[in-house]
């Protein structure tokens, strides 16, 4: 196993060889055109692979505390799941299941 930290814009470049799983945390709600990421996403896997995006629940960033302060990101950015999954499935993925995350976040898995 193998974790590259960098820019999503770099991926094939990061990930030259077929991977099993991209897995991306927390940082999807941010990205410009989620639709072209996941064709990004889908230009590295190997056959059979997947691509999970961990992310907020579309709640006020108020109600999300931890250490007594909100947490990142804005309300405004945050996906609801079929957002999240309205962005990925136009690159030809399909929902494999959702997990939540309590209290704040959910796991949605794409085949």
């Amino acid at each position: 196993m193998v974790f590259v930290a960098d820019d999503a814009r770099n991926l094939a470049v990061r990930v030259p060889d077929p991977v099993g799983l991209v897995l991306l945390a927390n940082t999807f709600s941010g990205v410009p055109d989620k639709t072209a990421l996941a064709c990004a996403v889908s230009g590295v896997l190997a056959s059979g692979g997947r691509f999970a995006v961990v992310s907020w629940y579309p709640l006020p960033r108020e109600q999300n505390r931890v250490l007594g302060e909100p947490r990142e990101p804005t309300t405004e950015m945050r996906l609801s799941p079929e957002q999240t999954v309205a962005s990925v499935e136009p690159a030809g993925f399909a929902l494999e299941g959702q997990v939540n995350l309590p209290p704040y976040q959910y796991v949605a898995a794409f085949a």
